[in-house]
């Protein structure tokens, strides 16, 4: 690619990375409007019918209203997920194992984007515990992976001839920014959506992308913002809503003097909050982990309506406990808009305090009084947050503790079921209710007057989600960002901190978890210290399925289909009468010529730099070369590189590149030495197959068809598999020629290097394969993600203590 093609390609990819940014902020609008539309139809028939039958004694007639309109957006929800069961949960595991370089199957198809989209709108509008942000990462991830491709799986027939951005790293590139425009149409946090992307997804990154990714954040952002302005409020282009979620605004009354959003002195109870988060945490993941494993053993091995059957057994215990606390376990609370640092203070991005006001349900209580625990449950969950965040003295402690149990509770059985769900709104909730609880105690039993019941909701907020989650610098901003003030900047990240080094100390965050009990071998930032007391000789897998630059058909077709490889070493032999053995084999001496015209010599590197030099028209310079140029070696020296790199002991028997592996064979015979030249596709390969690249023993090996990159990658994303080529098609003693098709000049690692560098290495530049070759350039194995996850590093080091 030259310069200008290299320019053109990045201002493609700036475009795309803007559609990408638009398209995640739709995504977001879509699934916003519907659950507010719908869930203010359901909140509006049952409040209606709730206030009359409180007088004329029906409320079971309200429950079945309630349940009616809950039970069926839930089994939609559930039926989505049947189609694509991809779509279950928030998605941020499955686009962490993505990022981290592990193809997870249908994880960014349009019809999970579809199903995940709808059905996060029908669970979220069901009254589940769960939010709507963890599935926006999971669709803006999926509008990165598959908008620049400009083709889909389910649209076949609609094909654009789009020849850019046909490789893994691209999309890898595109998937994070989509990833980071989800959390920033979510929070309204476009630089905690960077972060986010760069914290908890990549593993491959570069200053480059960093930019690429807050742009595409942005263009989310005030896309979403534009929209909903212009919707809610009529006034277009006025950016009013940043986010689906926001906090409000955090402020003093002006006639409070005493009044601070939070001293020095609040720090310590920061502190000790976060500890409690970080087990608080700690405890929810482990009951979901077991609640996993539960699902994983009596669930989701029978027919698929028992997984839509425990959503319904979900969705009916949390209505009717909804309903129950809601009318028996709330309190009646006076109404106060004169209190100083109550109602009045809200100033939610422009609206007034009738917002929250409105908001306030008075079931079975009298005039001027309303029920505390059915404000919270009867309202959407980011007003239930809003609620917590800026009224002041108006929920009890025994309300907000039942509160926060019973939405601990259900919302640890609800995450892992077959719904779309997110964990971000339900862990807020708990936590700000958490909070809440902390400063009504401090102000009623210590006598802190000074604190602002609003900062301890969000600081108990962020210790909770810090517990579950472990995430740190990205939410630290997503949270600063989503309260539009930067000096809870300190306190937020003194609270996530204490609250995940708390959680580490029990179990992993619940992501982890995910991951972990899926079985994907995900890497880590890096290795543990010990680590480095094992080689990449220690690691590497020694048994090889390799193939020789020129190999009969028959050999591949038989190694593709024995194997599940991704690719495969290309070597040759090293011989001791090689001479002789080229007269009698074509292939072989195909393959012995390869050998030696690869392999550099100093001398060979030397003479051709001087015969360069010689084209210079300055004659002192051709003297010079002239004098210089070290004698033509007579062909009979031709193997004296050769026979330097050869063993001590008896040469291999002469076999045949085509020949399989004997039962008889001695353990040299199996290992013998190979000369690595390169890595070639499993893709690749089969590519070759379909299109009959090959030339006959009789021919050259230059009469071989040849395909260009653009045809190699047209079958991008989805090659065809060699179980589908129809063998009838292929001469078997055909032979292929991969060299032109190889990468000639993989990373490589010699067998002493430290297991930390082979991981640095493995993980920094994304790579799936690393051959092992050792100074005279023969390959002793490969290793790939397989061999530097944890648990087999544990493996491998525990034998090392063994052998010591």
């Amino acid at each position: 690619m030259d310069n200008k093609k290299g320019r053109r390609y990045e201002a493609v990819k700036w475009v795309m990375v803007f559609a990408i940014g638009v398209c995640t902020g739709l995504v977001g609008l879509f699934v916003d409007f519907f659950v507010r539309l719908f869930s203010q139809l359901k909140f509006h028939v049952v409040q209606t019918s709730v206030e009359e039958c409180s007088e004329k004694g029906c409320l079971a007639v309200s429950l079945l209203e309630l349940l009616g309109f809950n039970l069926t957006f839930i089994f939609l929800a559930s039926l989505l997920v049947l189609i694509e069961p991809v779509a279950a949960g928030s998605g941020i595991p499955e686009i962490k194992c993505y990022l981290n370089g592990v193809k997870v199957p249908g994880i960014v198809r349009l019809r999970t984007l579809v199903c995940k989209a709808l059905g996060v709108l029908f669970s979220v509008a069901g009254g589940l515990f769960v939010g709507k942000e963890g599935p926006m990462i999971h669709s803006g991830a999926i509008v990165g992976a598959g908008l620049p491709q400009f083709q889909s799986i389910s649209f076949r027939k609609i094909q654009f001839n789009f020849p850019y951005f046909r490789s893994d790293r691209d999309k890898r590139d595109f998937v994070s920014a989509g990833a980071a425009a989800g959390v920033a149409a979510a929070f309204g946090a476009p630089i905690g959506g960077t972060l986010f992307s760069l914290e908890e997804g990549s593993s491959f990154w570069n200053q480059g992308l960093t930019w690429k990714v807050l742009f595409c954040s942005m263009a989310a952002t005030f896309t979403l913002n534009f929209f909903r302005s212009g919707i809610q409020f009529g006034s277009w282009g006025s950016f009013q809503l940043p986010g689906l979620l926001n906090f409000g605004e955090f402020k003093c009354s002006d006639s409070d003097k005493k009044c601070h959003l939070w001293t020095a002195m609040d720090l310590g109870f920061f502190i000790m909050m976060g500890i409690v988060g970080g087990l608080l945490g700690a405890t929810f993941n482990c009951l979901n982990k077991r609640l996993a494993k539960y699902r994983m053993r009596n669930v989701h091995p029978k027919p698929k309506l028992v997984r839509v059957l425990e959503s319904l057994l979900v969705c009916l215990t949390t209505t009717v406990v909804v309903f129950v606390a809601s009318m028996i376990l709330g309190e009646c609370r006076q109404m106060s808009s004169t209190n100083p640092s109550g109602n009045s203070t809200l100033s939610f991005q422009g609206s007034s305090s009738e917002d929250v006001n409105s908001s306030i349900k008075t079931f079975f209580c009298p005039n001027e009084t309303y029920n505390d625990m059915a404000t919270l449950f009867f309202n959407p969950q980011e007003s239930a947050i809003l609620q917590l965040f800026h009224q002041d003295g108006t929920f009890s402690p025994v309300t907000l503790s039942l509160f926060f149990l019973l939405y601990f509770l259900l919302s640890c059985w609800t995450y892992g079921s077959s719904v779309p769900s997110g964990l971000f709104v339900p862990s807020l909730l708990c936590g700000a209710a958490f909070g809440r609880l902390v400063a009504n105690l401090l102000k009623s039993y210590i006598g802190l007057d000074h604190i602002y019941s609003g900062t301890f909701a969000l600081i108990g907020a962020a210790a909770f989600l810090g517990g579950v989650v472990r995430m740190t610098i990205s939410l630290t901003v997503i949270l600063i960002e989503s309260t539009n003030e930067i000096t809870y900047g300190l306190p937020i990240m003194i609270t996530l901190m204490v609250a995940k080094w708390t959680g580490d100390f029990f179990n992993k965050g619940i992501y982890d978890i995910h991951v972990t009990l899926r079985g994907v071998p995900l890497l880590e930032w890096e290795t543990e210290v010990e680590m480095d007391k094992l080689r990449a000789s220690d690691i590497m897998e020694p048994n090889l399925t390799y193939v020789y630059p020129h190999t009969r058909i028959q050999s591949l077709v038989s190694i593709l289909r024995t194997t599940v490889h991704h690719a495969f070493p290309v070597v040759t032999e090293n011989r001791g009468n090689e001479k002789e053995f080229m007269k009698g084999n074509q292939l072989i001496s195909n393959n012995i010529r390869f050998k030696k015209s690869s392999i550099l010599t100093r001398a060979g590197e030397q003479r051709r730099r001087s015969q360069s030099m010689k084209s210079y028209p300055s004659s002192e310079l051709r003297n010079m070369c002239d004098e210089h140029v070290a004698p033509e070696e007579p062909p009979e020296k031709e193997d004296l590189l050769q026979q330097m790199l050869e063993r001590r002991y008896t040469p291999y028997p002469n076999l045949y590149p085509d020949q399989s592996p004997s039962e008889e064979w001695t353990m040299e015979e199996r290992f013998r030495p190979l000369t690595f030249h390169g890595l070639i596709l499993r893709s690749q390969l089969v590519t070759l197959l379909i299109r009959g690249v090959c030339y006959s023993e009789s021919q050259s090996s230059t009469s071989q068809p040849r395909l260009s990159y653009a045809e190699m990658a047209e079958d991008y994303p989805r090659y065809p598999d060699i179980h589908d080529l129809d063998l009838t098609l292929l001469t078997p003693r055909m032979i292929v020629d991969v060299t032109p098709y190889m990468n000639p000049s993989p990373f490589t690692v010699s067998p002493n290097t430290h297991a930390s560098q082979v991981f640095n290495l493995f993980r920094t530049m994304g790579l799936r394969h690393l051959p092992v070759v050792n100074a005279v350039g023969e390959i002793v194995g490969i290793i790939t993600r397989h061999n530097l996850t944890h648990e087999f590093l544990q493996a491998r080091l525990r034998q090392h203590y063994q052998t010591i």
